[in-house]
């Protein structure tokens, strides 16, 4: 297991590049499945839950080159459509691959996926909507088998919940054949347009892409495409909160916010300035950091992020005045809020979804464990600005979801190890 050592105290100044969406290249790696001509995806974040994605494509035939910061994939023909148990289980996104094998190859089989621990993550709507598509699914336990049947017809399907694995997971089901699929009350995140986008490029007919309802009409076959995923606006509110928690001003590059307001509003409303720059970068810094009025609520997009709440968390640590902070999507998302506790932070436990913080408070350096991707950066930025070096354990779990962050951060100043 790796960790980091990090005293706290530097201010963060100088420039970052944002790599590529992970949320977005889960399904858009998958959608390479769905022709058989070479599929180019560029900016690609090279962290470990690329690296299991990659995996799961080779065992089951596709051909992958790694290139810097593109993947080249060539799946002329696929030679098992079940997927291996041991990859499934390390990264919840995986999920999205069973959408593109049953569309390719009309039937699959596959484990339950794993991933970060902060709640209960039902893939109930995902099966649901295969049902209705004309699958037939068989489960065991936490094994699935799903199999064409066949169904005749246009179909018309109203999720039961803005999944955005399950609406990903339909639009790539979807794509090949001959029914025209409407799907209603879809998820809208910037990685489900990015996918649509790339799907329009590779030849679909999808319809109201960025809305709630998709209309998808099949086709025959798809073609390889050059597509380019969309920067990472989790990676971008990691960084300008670093830049204001350690008062200091990072240069952001690689990133366009004028579609970002779920995230640069609660940014700006305390006290974090944002200033878009001529060169298409922004410049995070900190102005007077106040809490969040009249409380911080997560939504599906265009709503606040849930990826996002356990950074603001820190951030309401610094914040004059009381935040509440509600994350109701997961309720094991604030279980790390002790460690903070521990630190020096004043925070009142409301129950599993709401805290309420008291800032400015002083941290002071302790020996922590990262729990899950999110969590382990907030506790990574809380120790930042903490009195004295910290230890953060199982740091392996925050790179699954940020790229060559030890070095990021050692460039902009900060006092940071890692250990094996």
């Amino acid at each position: 297991m790796a960790k980091y050592l990090i005293e706290g105290g530097n201010k963060l100044q100088g420039d970052v590049h944002i790599s590529g969406n992970k949320n977005a290249l889960f399904p858009c790696i998958s959608a390479a499945l769905l022709t058989e001509e070479e599929v180019i995806l560029r900016n690609i974040p090279k962290i470990r839950d690329t690296d299991v994605m990659l995996e799961i494509l080779n065992a089951i035939g596709a051909e992958v080159t790694l290139e810097d910061d593109l993947i080249k994939i060539k799946a002329v023909q696929l030679n098992s459509e079940e997927l291996p148990r041991e990859l499934m289980a390390k990264l919840r996104g995986s999920i999205v691959i069973v959408g593109a094998i049953l569309s390719r190859l009309g039937k699959v089989k596959f484990y339950h996926p794993g991933g970060d621990i902060i709640g209960k993550r039902t893939i109930e709507p995902h099966l649901n909507g295969f049902k209705e598509l004309g699958f037939n699914v068989k489960t065991k336990d936490l094994e699935y088998q799903i199999v064409n049947k066949y169904k005749e017809g246009d179909v018309k399907i109203f999720l039961e919940e803005q999944s955005v694995t399950g609406t990903e997971n339909l639009i790539l089901a979807s794509v090949l054949g001959s029914k025209t699929v409407i799907l209603k009350n879809c998820a809208k995140e910037p990685h489900v347009v990015n996918l649509c986008n790339m799907l329009n490029q590779m030849g679909a007919e999808i319809s109201g892409v960025g809305d709630t309802t998709l209309t998808i009409k099949g086709k025959k076959k798809l073609k390889g495409t050059d597509f380019t995923i969309g920067a990472d606006y989790i990676e971008f509110g990691s960084y300008a909160i670093a830049a204001a928690l350690t008062r200091g001003e990072i240069k952001i590059r690689g990133c366009d916010i004028s579609d970002w307001e779920p995230v640069t509003i609660p940014l700006r409303k305390m006290g974090v300035i944002l200033k878009e720059n001529p060169d298409k970068t922004v410049t995070a810094s900190a102005g007077n950091l106040v809490a969040i009025a009249p409380r911080l609520h997560t939504n599906i997009w265009p709503g606040f992020p849930t990826d996002l709440m356990s950074l603001f968390i820190v951030l309401a640590t610094q914040a004059k005045g009381v935040s509440l902070l509600h994350d109701w999507m997961y309720e094991s998302r604030m279980f790390f809020v002790d460690k903070l506790i521990g630190m020096g932070a004043q925070i009142t436990i409301a129950d599993t979804h709401r805290v309420v913080i008291y800032g400015p408070t002083k941290l002071k350096a302790r020996d922590m464990e990262s729990p899950d991707i999110r969590a382990g950066m907030a506790l990574v930025l809380a120790a930042l600005i903490a009195q004295g070096k910290s230890t953060i354990n199982r740091a392996e779990l925050i790179e699954r979801g940020y790229e060559d962050i030890v070095n990021k951060l050692k460039a902009l100043g900060a006092d940071i190890e890692r250990l094996d």
